[in-house]
């Protein structure tokens, strides 16, 4: 539904963006660094639009390609996270099955840290 809304409103601004170039024909100057010259109006209002739409659309898009990277960054995390999980379950099945209840621990990030090195 959000895409729809999206198609609707990108073509109505196609379309007034179209009608303001054709009522706009004349004759204008463009100035570059390095130069001068006659264009119509029309042109300079297309060209102008699609270079903001090229600009916002490269834009889009390393942003998007950006978040895909920051994702599989997470996922992969959130694997390791898991299996993790998944063995201090098992420590703890067993422990349960053998009947030994271990001393209760807890681990501080300070803690973590000088076990790591």
């Amino acid at each position: 539904m959000k895409l729809q809304w999206l198609l609707l409103i990108g073509l109505v601004f196609a379309v007034i963006i179209a009608v303001f170039a054709v009522v706009n024909v004349d004759e204008v100057p463009v100035n570059y660094v390095f130069g001068e010259s006659e264009w119509p109006l029309i042109l300079v209002i297309l060209a102008s639009a699609l270079l903001g739409f090229l600009l916002s659309g490269v834009l889009a898009i390393m942003r998007n390609y950006q978040m895909q990277r920051k994702i599989k960054a997470l996922q992969k995390e959130m694997a390791v996270k898991e299996t993790l999980i998944a063995t201090q379950q098992n420590e703890i099945g067993e422990y349960q099955k053998a009947g030994v209840v271990p001393d209760a621990q807890i681990v501080t990030s300070e803690e973590r840290t000088k076990e790591e090195i």
